[in-house]
């Protein structure tokens, strides 16, 4: 297998996940999406599963339980790697990611081999927040890049395209944080290990249906989670080396 795998973590999402396929194939008809459920109450694992009996490009992980994101995308990334797909983005079931953005990626992953997709770089792209989530969000990246030293405008951002090799090279075991802090530490552990990192603007429409997993337990984690990748890097706030450049994959 190759190409390019949109992986959508699930978890009361039965208004969107037909609806997000959809608008995915839409826009590139020859990806695959990986839904990783975690055992919604809502039925959502009965409806992708019907997404994916009547299309081979959908496939579905059900989880026990619901473990939250960052053990979702790990699953994910281990089902991916398996699979021997070149590109594995994330993405939300929500519609906050515009499925028509997509090719951006894949066209700067040609010079890159993690890219995320910034609310904030060259102004700010957020529609329908209210002024203290956007306060709290824009001052998270700020801690973040004072604390770490990391280069990125929009950390906790959870639109991305990660190339094979990246994901290749992260013991994923070693993963252990969730919500906006897997975020954080998915690309602090990537930019440290070398490899190159670009941001392209996005935006992003907070949620059409269902409701925001977010709580004050996720954004406490966050917090503390830039503290212990300091300390895991012994204090260093810049990479040792970079990465050679890859061929493109066409």
């Amino acid at each position: 297998m190759s190409g390019a795998l949109i992986i959508i973590p699930t978890y009361d999402e039965k208004e969107n996940v037909g609806p997000i396929a959809k608008a995915i194939f839409g826009v590139k008809p020859d990806v695959h999406i990986l839904f990783v459920d975690a055992n919604s109450p809502d039925g959502t694992g009965r409806i992708v599963d019907g997404l994916a009996a009547a299309d081979p490009r959908v496939h579905v992980i059900h989880q026990a339980s619901k473990q939250g994101l960052g053990r979702a995308y790990v699953e994910g990334f281990k089902w991916a790697l398996a699979s021997g797909y070149d590109f594995m983005f994330e993405m939300d079931a929500d519609f906050s990611h515009n499925p028509a953005e997509i090719p951006s990626f894949l066209k700067a992953a040609e010079q890159a081999d993690l890219v995320l997709g910034s609310r904030y770089v060259g102004g700010i792209r957020i529609t329908n927040w209210p002024l203290r989530r956007l306060v709290l969000s824009m001052g998270g990246a700020i801690y973040v890049r004072w604390i770490t030293g990391l280069p990125i405008t929009d950390p906790t951002g959870g639109f991305k395209c990660f190339r094979r090799r990246v994901l290749a090279a992260i013991d994923l075991d070693t993963i252990k944080s969730n919500g906006y802090s897997f975020q954080i530490e998915m690309t602090h552990t990537a930019w440290m290990k070398g490899f190159r990192i670009a941001e392209i603007p996005i935006t992003f429409e907070d949620r059409r249906a269902g409701y925001s997993k977010m709580n004050s337990r996720i954004f406490r984690e966050a917090l503390w989670m830039v503290w212990r990748l300091v300390l895991r890097n012994g204090l260093r706030r810049s990479p040792r080396h970079q990465e050679p450049p890859e061929e493109p994959v066409r």
